[in-house]
């Protein structure tokens, strides 16, 4: 499991704008967000590059943080 921190998110319309945007990225599986950690876990099995994941979350108007 791949782990991002998202900063921004501060309720369930945020989980689920956060949701569709990895959902549209091919290639991962497995998604949760959580919340109350500002995070979000998934399965990348087929190696979709970080910088795809950071636009997708970024374009749903979040920050990844390192």
């Amino acid at each position: 499991m791949e782990k991002v921190k998202i900063q921004g998110m501060t309720c369930q319309h945020c989980v689920m704008s956060v949701t569709k945007a990895l959902n549209s990225i091919p290639g991962l599986k497995n998604l949760r967000i959580d919340l109350v950690q500002g995070e979000a876990t998934f399965e990348n099995p087929q190696n979709v590059a970080p910088e795809k994941i950071r636009k997708a979350v970024e374009d749903a108007g979040y920050k990844v943080v390192e």
